[in-house]
């Protein structure tokens, strides 16, 4: 008998109880609860009554025998039953006072709503880190404090006073959003309902307490009511609790669409190398991002409606899109933004333009965008119009359609939106629509394409947008194992003898155990050593300073290039006199490699967070050009490949105006396993960064890796 296939999406037992009982508590207590109409604290004793909460509510208050037709009760102690959810509206000393209490009427979850903590300075951070200390220590899981509270249309339960929701419930759906502020949050929710957009769970997370606000999200993309998963972040997220959250939503399929207003991440360092300079503090986000198709909101309004379109429209296969429109300059101004974004604006098979072409008058386009010219409209009927549009839906070479009205009014706006609201749902495809004109002149047709659930964009920049960020992004592959060669034993060992800044001559054992290959080079300590080199007379050299504490040697006059053998110890001797405040290593004495592409190959980590491992054009001008790609360390010899071909600088490697192809292959092995040593330094690894590397037109040892730095911090017993 065959097994039946589990869901994707989390059992109920799986998910935390304390959080789950924000959105299904069955019984909550609302401890201070309001009579006063008007006062904020009064709305969620007014919102789950009227909005028809189908568990039981307990006010308490011991100013009130009764609330709103429900007894009221003095204290915690005195309820009739045990409570999932208690809702805190008392100050903020009191709802720290108040958690053993909280725990012992049952509730596994409190929502803080009192402001006083970490907002406002030193004694408020004292307070919040009470209030954790004893949520924890009686397993009460907080919203807040300062927050505006949560909700879940699934059992009608509003635990919040929003504002927001002064016009009544909100329509049930498949959007769920979190975030800090809630006064975004109810933005987010008062747009929504404008747009008609159906929500399954809000939550405002304040100050963070305890719960954060993608700790908060983890949860919620379990559930299968989730369909879109909105956040606002307007702190740092821990990386690889956000990479989890950006993994299991791509996992699922389920759309994550973030707005933030902090971009670095917490306790971040500036590192010493190009590399750390070149990521910058948010490196880890936007790589997670990118890698795990998270769809990035500029701002409050592009959030809602990027959400709208997640809910209401299906993926798309490809970039391919194309514009049907009532106005060749409107046309044109969708496919100019069609390709900012990455979308093809491509010719029409002559079948489908054979189709097309007995619809269209003669003066339009067939091609791409059709233009169809406001003649079609002569005899106010929309027919023809709607025709062309389900042609273009049905083309095999087609992706997503952009259907651009213009001054499409009155009642010929009310038929085009009828006809447009029975098609659209009805394809397989995203279709985006814009219409170009007043809303007081288009009032019913919006209005019967909202009720229809049909998203409409005010400009081609939104409508491209929204059908850019429904293409699917694969999940990225991570490596099975190490390189071929890779002595993982000996790497191993040596880097547990290292600590601090580790230079290229202290690397040299690793990276031959790695299988990085490098110039032939000695360690001078002395000028004894110096004066005593047996050193070829056909070749030249290169000598450069050995120091912990000289990241940069070239800025800092530490390497001196193409010396002849009878030179190189005079300039080891001389280095080392003018560098003998630095307590150097030594100098180390490399033989001089040949021209060729130079590139920069670096790993960095923030404390706590993930290794990123960064290619890009090396050498000096490194910061000047920035032409970098970024991934999470370790990589195989495939993905470093494309991280190396998605450079702007890529021909240089296959081949540029007449220059060879060089062995990309090689220089992606180079890479796998720096992101490989990386990933053996573990924790303790800020910076490992090889620049520059040179890249070589011959056969043997076409890459070599000229110079080397990494930064190790140890924790300390």
């Amino acid at each position: 008998m065959a097994l039946e296939s589990p869901s994707p999406h989390a059992a109920p037992e799986s998910l935390d109880p304390g959080i789950d009982a924000l959105f299904n508590a069955r019984r909550i207590a609302i401890v201070g609860a309001s009579g006063r109409e008007g006062n904020p604290f009064a709305r969620p004793l007014q919102y789950l009554t009227e909005f028809g909460f189908d568990g039981d509510v307990y006010p308490v208050n011991p100013g009130y025998e009764t609330l709103r037709g429900l007894p009221c009760f003095p204290d915690l102690a005195s309820l009739p039953a045990p409570v999932d959810l208690a809702l805190l509206m008392v100050p903020g000393r009191a709802a720290v006072e108040l958690m053993p209490q909280v725990a012992a009427a049952g509730a596994r979850a409190a929502v803080v709503f009192a402001s006083g903590f970490s907002e406002t300075g030193d004694e408020g951070v004292r307070l919040q880190a009470e209030l954790t200390a004893a949520a924890r220590e009686h397993g009460v899981r907080v919203i807040g404090p300062n927050c505006q509270g949560v909700l879940s249309t699934t059992h009608r339960l509003y635990g919040t006073f929003t504002a927001a929701l002064e016009l009544g419930p909100v329509r049930t759906g498949g959007l769920a959003y979190v975030g800090q502020s809630g006064a975004v949050g109810g933005s987010i929710l008062s747009m929504a309902r404008e747009q008609g957009i159906g929500i399954s769970s809000w939550v405002s997370t304040g100050n963070q307490a305890d719960l954060t606000t993608v700790e908060v999200a983890r949860h919620l993309v379990e559930l299968p009511e989730t369909e879109v998963l909105a956040l606002y972040l307007e702190s740092a997220v821990g990386e690889s609790e956000f990479r989890d959250l950006a993994a299991r939503a791509q996992e699922l399929d389920t759309s994550l669409i973030v707005l933030r207003s902090a971009t670095s991440a917490a306790g971040a360092k500036a590192a010493a190398s190009h590399t750390g300079a070149i990521v910058g503090d948010d490196g880890a986000y936007r790589v997670a991002a990118r890698e795990h198709g998270v769809v990035e909101a500029s701002d409050i309004d592009d959030l809602v409606r990027l959400a709208h379109a997640h809910l209401a429209l299906p993926r798309s296969a490809g970039p391919s899109t194309v514009i049907v429109t009532t106005s060749g300059g409107a046309g044109s101004l969708a496919a100019d933004k069609a390709h900012e974004l990455g979308l093809t604006i491509e010719d029409l098979r002559p079948e489908t333009q054979e189709r097309l072409a007995t619809l269209v008058p003669d003066f339009g386009a067939i091609d791409n965008p059709v233009d169809v010219t406001a003649q079609i409209f002569r005899s106010s009927e929309i027919d023809d119009f709607v025709e062309v549009c389900r042609i273009g839906c049905a083309a095999q070479e087609v992706d997503a359609i952009v259907i651009a009205l213009t001054l499409v009014t009155g009642e010929l706006a009310a038929s085009m939106a009828t006809a447009l609201a029975e098609l659209i749902p009805q394809v397989s495809k995203p279709v985006a629509l814009v219409w170009a004109a007043a809303r007081e002149q288009t009032v019913k047709g919006r209005e019967i394409l909202r009720e229809a659930g049909v998203p409409v964009f005010d400009s081609s920049e939104q409508a491209m947008r929204a059908i850019a960020s429904l293409r699917r992004v694969p999940a990225p592959v991570r490596p099975g194992g190490r390189p071929s060669g890779f002595d993982e034993t000996v790497v191993r060992r040596l880097l547990d003898d290292l600590t601090g800044t580790v230079t290229e001559s202290q690397a040299q054992e690793i990276l031959a155990a790695a299988g990085i290959a490098t110039p032939d080079a000695r360690l001078v300590t002395d000028v004894a050593m110096a004066e005593s080199l047996s050193l070829g007379t056909d070749r030249a050299y290169v000598v450069k300073i050995q120091a912990a504490g000289i990241a940069h040697k070239t800025e800092r006059g530490g390497v001196r290039l193409g010396l002849d053998a009878t030179e190189v110890a005079g300039v080891a001797r001389t280095m080392l006199e003018d560098f003998a405040a630095d307590d150097p290593q030594g100098v180390l004495v490399q033989e001089m490699v040949p021209a060729g592409v130079e590139l920069i190959v670096g790993v960095t980590r923030t404390d706590g967070g993930l290794p990123l491992v960064t290619v890009g054009l090396g050498g000096t001008a490194t910061e000047l050009y920035a032409d970098t790609a970024t991934t999470f360390a370790p990589v195989d010899a495939t993905r470093a490949r494309a991280l190396l071909l998605d450079l702007k600088a890529a021909p240089l490697l296959t081949g540029f105006r007449g220059s060879p192809a060089l062995d990309v292959d090689a220089v992606a092995d180079l890479v796998a396993r720096v992101s490989h040593v990386a990933d053996i330094a573990g924790p303790a690894l800020r910076e490992l960064e090889v620049n520059p590397v040179r890249v070589l037109d011959r056969a043997e040892r076409p890459v070599l890796a000229l110079d080397f730095l990494m930064t190790l911090e140890r924790e300390t017993a």
